[in-house]
């Protein structure tokens, strides 16, 4: 039988796409030539807003349509988090949660033999509990791995329901990294991004933390660069980030997520800092690092956010110069803490604030462009586009255009930064 997999959301999620993928390219599953007319169909969700959850129940109304005989498996964040939710899965045979994916195989046996729908979503426990048995040996159609080494969010952040479908922290352990990353360095993996729900929080409750993790996966011969996903600043401390800086293999790009520079809007949010706190880490980074990129989402439109907030907010993200930033309106979560808040701010409003803040960050992304050109930097070069230049990716994630009649797909190569054009970078072997 043949299987296709379809993933929302975010890096988390693509690896535990690629690991139920070779879980059932294992037990003698075949990937589907024509992923409309799969034997079996898995839709990996999100759960993040209402818009995902939106999203997520067209993709499975479209994949029943498409294909009315196929068998649809539907796992990930949403059924955990709303397994009551039962109108969402009448198109579905099988809806696992986010700790039965071990369970796909005899799952998909049972369900061969009795071809009856299958519900089975076990809560996460209040503390703790295991961290998910699963890794990969590949990550096809990609030039660097995503490892998840940590799950589970304790935070409760009042717009966020993420603890409820992630469950609390749980940490892969160093011996299990360590095997799993030797293994895809064999297989020519030359670059690996460390991921999780809230990457700062691995090891919490145990003897070890992030800075040991990337100890390991830098130990591993074979891997050149070792970089670290989204993360939150609780937990990131100075002694971390020197650990950080004295590994050669670590790449200085930090997606450290803000939210808002308002302390007011912060607090509501239940986040753990402020913005003075914030500023002081990324001083720290830049102070350890050099050419660092410092990337972030911000949110507007939060609950009771006025236009003074608003207006302190855009000044502190202006003050950070980010090189990149995702903004976003604040999308109400039913669930939520903040869901039942008062002083919601209407759409409109939350779209001229959109508007503004991304036409100044915009302005902070040419800045850090411009400060590249010049610069010699090594390029992991991921393809060769039709327009006849590769494209690759700097340790600090900036986008490089390559000229050159060589093939350096899939290598490393140094490159001097000659331009900028639109949002990408010029580079020439150097």
């Amino acid at each position: 039988m043949n299987f296709n997999i379809i993933t929302l959301g975010c890096k988390v999620n693509q690896y535990e796409s690629q690991a139920m993928s070779e879980m059932l390219i294992n037990n003698g599953f075949e990937k589907a030539n024509d992923p409309n007319k799969a034997d079996i169909t898995i839709i990996n969700t999100c759960t993040v807003t209402a818009v995902t959850d939106a999203k997520n129940r067209k993709v499975i109304h479209k994949t029943r349509r498409n294909n009315p005989d196929g068998v649809i498996v539907l796992t990930g964040c949403m059924p955990q988090a709303f397994p009551d939710r039962l109108s969402d899965f009448e198109d579905c045979d099988i809806v696992i949660g986010n700790k039965q994916r071990g369970l796909l195989i005899p799952t998909l046996n049972e369900f061969f033999t009795t071809h009856k729908q299958i519900v089975r979503i076990t809560p996460h426990e209040n503390k703790g509990g295991e961290f998910e048995k699963m890794s990969v040996d590949d990550f096809s159609g990609h030039t660097r791995a995503f490892i998840k080494i940590e799950d589970g969010c304790d935070m409760f952040c009042t717009y966020c329901i993420i603890p409820y479908s992630r469950g609390r922290v749980r940490s892969k352990s160093l011996e299990d990294i360590k095997t799993e990353i030797e293994t895809l360095a064999k297989n020519g993996y030359k670059e690996v991004v460390l991921v999780g729900i809230n990457l700062s929080a691995y090891g919490k409750g145990t003897e070890y933390n992030l800075a040991d993790a990337v100890d390991v996966v830098c130990s591993v011969g074979g891997i050149e660069r070792v970089r670290l996903g989204s993360f939150e600043p609780e937990m990131m401390t100075d002694e971390l980030i020197k650990r950080f800086s004295a590994q050669e293999k670590f790449c200085p790009q930090f997606h450290l997520s803000l939210q808002s520079g308002c302390d007011g809007t912060l607090k509501r949010m239940h986040r753990h800092y402020n913005s003075r706190e914030y500023m002081e880490l990324v001083n720290s980074l830049r102070k350890n690092f050099d050419n660092a990129s410092i990337t972030t989402d911000v949110m507007v439109g939060f609950p009771g956010e006025t236009e003074q907030e608003f207006k302190e907010s855009l000044d502190f993200v202006k003050s950070v110069k980010f090189s990149k930033v995702h903004v976003f309106p604040y999308s109400r979560r039913k669930g939520s803490v903040a869901d039942k808040m008062d002083n919601q701010i209407d759409n409109k409003t939350k779209d001229e604030r959109s508007k503004i803040m991304i036409q100044e960050t915009e302005k902070s992304r040419v800045e850090f462009m411009d400060s590249q050109v010049g610069l010699i930097e090594s390029v992991l070069v991921e393809r060769k586009r039709e327009g006849g230049y590769f494209e690759g990716y700097t340790k600090n994630y900036t986008p490089v255009h390559i000229f050159t009649n060589k093939d350096i797909a899939g290598e490393i190569v140094n490159v001097k930064i000659s331009s900028v054009e639109n949002d990408y970078c010029i580079g020439e072997l150097n």
